[in-house]
């Protein structure tokens, strides 16, 4: 099927614009929804102008704007990936301090009970049996 010839001027002056990245009434985004909306047109209308629509799938991707739209998308997706990175890692040393924290517990624990008891026993000097040797020179 085809299109009028206004129709399609208007498709290809809307995809000149998407693809230099300088979009009038669209978000700027390569789809082709964004496509029809710039264009003006209905999707079922630019649905009918095969030719356009085989030269936008050839030039979507080699476009500045397809280049900087796979550029952004590969830094999102690094960014993501450091993001999950630094979260695991965070876990671990979550996992760590709740650790540390467990045994500085015991620790106190067992320090309040060693210095009951050391305060339960009595100061007084309890004196040696003598040895062996001692007892002898007496």
């Amino acid at each position: 099927m085809t299109v009028s010839s206004k129709t399609e001027h208007a498709l290809r002056e809307a995809m000149e614009r998407l693809l230099a990245g300088t979009s009038q009434h669209t978000d700027g985004k390569l789809t082709k929804n964004n496509l029809c909306r710039e264009a003006k047109v209905s999707r079922a209308t630019m649905n009918r102008a095969d030719d356009i629509l085989d030269e936008w799938d050839n030039r979507t991707g080699t476009s500045p704007a397809g280049l900087r739209e796979q550029q952004r998308d590969t830094e999102t997706s690094d960014l993501r990936n450091k993001l999950r990175e630094i979260r695991d890692k965070c876990r671990r040393l979550q996992d760590d301090v709740d650790a540390a924290a467990t045994v500085i517990m015991t620790l106190l624990a067992e320090n309040a009970s060693l210095r009951e008891h050391a305060t339960n026993r009595s100061a007084a000097v309890v004196p040696l049996p003598l040895g062996r040797a001692q007892a002898t020179r007496e």
